[in-house]
C-alpha cells in the first residue's frame, strides 16, 4: 500500500513534466546547444595555445628566446624556473606543467607525460641548433667543411623523454568529459529546482493539504523526487544519446564507444547526485511558502554546484591528475560531477570509484533522513519562512 501511494505520486509527476511544452522544447534545444558545445570545444582544443614549460638548470637562459620563438609559431608559452628536476617532473605528471625543460642550450632536453606539442618541439629544436651553429662557426677556421656543419646542424634536436605513453584520444575524451560536466551540473541544477518548486507550489496553494489526507508526508516527498528523477534521468538519457549521435555522425567525435561508456557512468552518478541534491531541495522548499522566497533559500544549494562546476572545468582542464582533483571528486557534494568526469578521461581508479560511491551513497541516507524530518515538520507551516530548527524539532514528533 505504501509502494502504491508513491507510485501514484510518482506517476503524476512524470505525466506532468513529459506533457509540457516547455520540457520537449527545452529537450530539443539542449541537444542542439551540446552539440554547438562539442564542435566548440573540439576546435579549441585542436588549436591550444597555452603551454606551460618549466625551465632547470642552465636551460633557464633560454626563457625569453623560447618564448619569442614559440610566439613565432603561434604558440603562447609561459615558463617558470624549476629548482629541483624532480619537482619538475612531478608537476608534469600531474598536469601543473605541460613540459620541464633541463640540460645546456645546446643540449636541451624536454620532459612530457605523454606527447609533445609539435610547435613546442620545433621552437627548442631551433635553438637547439641555433647554439649549436655558434660553436661550430668557431671552427670554420680550422677547417671544417660547410657540408660537416650541415650534418651536425641536422643531427641537433631536442632530447624527448615522455612518462607515459601518447595518447591520441586525449583532447576528444576531455571534450566528452566536459561536456559530461555540463549535462549533470544542469539537470542536477534544473530537476532540483524543480522539487522545490514543486513542495512551494503544493504548499501554497494549499493542495498538500489535501494529499497529506490520504498519504503521509514522507510518502509525498519520496513520489516528488522519484518522478522528478525519472524525468531527469530520461532526459538526459535523450539529450546525451542524441548528441552523440550527432557528433560523431557530424565528425566532432571519433570516440563514440568510449564516450557512449562515459554517458552510461554519467547517468549511474547522476542518479546518486540527484537523489543526494534532491532531498536538501525538497526540505528548502518546505521551509518557505512564497515562490518569490524559493530563490532565497535555495541560494546555499545552488551556490553549492556552481561551485563544482567552475572547480570541475578548472581542474579538469588544468589538473586532471592531480591530489586535489582526486580529493574533490570523492567528496559527496563534488563527486557526482568530478567523478564521472575522471572516469571519462580515465584517471579515476576503481577503489576511488568504489569509495566515492560509498560515501555518496552514506550522505543520501543521511540527508533524506534529514530532509525528511525538515520537509514533514515545515510543510503544513504556512505563516512565514520557517526555521531549520523548528522544523526539526516538529518533525520529529510522532504524527
Amino acid at each position: 500500500m505504501m509502494a502504491r501511494a508513491v507510485w501514484v505520486i510518482a506517476r503524476r509527476e512524470v505525466r506532468t513534466r513529459l506533457r509540457a511544452r516547455s520540457f520537449l522544447v527545452g529537450t530539443a534545444v539542449s541537444v542542439v546547444v551540446l552539440v554547438a558545445f562539442v564542435l566548440v570545444q573540439t576546435s579549441l582544443f585542436a588549436r591550444h595555445t597555452d603551454t606551460r614549460v618549466g625551465l632547470s638548470g642552465q636551460a633557464t637562459a633560454v626563457a625569453e628566446p623560447l618564448r619569442d620563438e614559440a610566439r613565432s609559431r603561434g604558440l603562447a608559452v609561459s615558463t617558470s624556473t624549476v629548482r629541483d628536476p624532480a619537482e619538475g617532473a612531478a608537476q608534469v605528471a600531474d598536469g601543473d606543467l605541460d613540459a620541464l625543460v633541463t640540460g645546456a642550450p645546446g643540449t636541451l632536453r624536454v620532459l612530457v607525460r605523454d606527447s609533445v606539442d609539435e610547435n613546442l618541439r620545433g621552437a627548442l629544436n631551433t635553438l637547439v641548433q641555433k647554439e649549436v651553429l655558434r660553436g661550430l662557426l668557431a671552427t670554420l677556421d680550422d677547417g671544417a667543411s660547410p657540408d660537416d656543419l650541415l650534418a651536425t646542424m641536422s643531427d641537433a634536436t631536442v632530447d624527448v623523454h615522455a612518462l607515459a605513453a601518447p595518447d591520441p584520444t586525449g583532447d576528444q575524451r576531455l571534450v566528452v568529459a566536459l561536456v559530461l560536466v555540463v549535462l549533470l551540473y544542469m539537470s542536477l541544477l534544473l530537476h532540483g529546482t524543480m522539487v522545490a518548486q514543486g513542495v512551494v507550489e503544493e504548499k501554497s496553494s494549499r493542495v498538500v493539504e489535501i494529499l497529506l489526507a490520504a498519504v503521509r508526508p514522507w510518502q509525498l516527498l519520496l513520489g516528488k523526487v522519484v518522478g522528478l528523477g525519472l524525468v531527469g534521468l530520461a532526459q538526459l538519457a535523450v539529450i546525451g544519446a542524441a548528441g552523440l549521435v550527432l557528433a560523431a555522425t557530424a565528425g566532432a567525435l571519433t570516440i563514440p564507444a568510449a564516450a557512449a561508456g562515459t554517458l552510461l557512468w554519467g547517468l549511474f552518478w547522476y542518479v546518486l547526485g540527484y537523489l543526494f541534491y534532491a532531498a536538501v531541495f525538497a526540505a528548502a522548499g518546505s521551509l518557505v511558502s512564497r515562490q518569490e522566497e524559493t530563490q532565497a533559500v535555495l541560494l546555499p544549494v545552488t551556490s553549492v554546484l556552481v561551485l563544482t562546476f567552475v572547480l570541475a572545468f578548472g581542474l579538469l582542464t588544468r589538473s586532471p591528475t592531480g591530489t586535489g582533483t582526486a580529493v574533490l571528486s570523492l567528496l559527496p557534494p563534488f563527486a557526482p560531477i568530478l567523478m564521472p568526469a575522471r572516469l571519462a578521461l580515465g584517471t579515476a581508479p576503481a577503489w576511488q570509484v568504489l569509495l566515492a560511491a560509498a560515501l555518496l551513497l552514506a550522505a543520501v541516507a543521511a540527508l533524506a533522513w534529514l530532509g525528511g524530518r525538515v520537509y514533514t515538520g515545515a510543510i503544513l507551516r504556512t505563516d512565514g519562512r520557517v526555521r531549520v530548527r523548528d522544523a526539526l524539532r516538529a518533525g520529529s514528533r510522532p504524527s
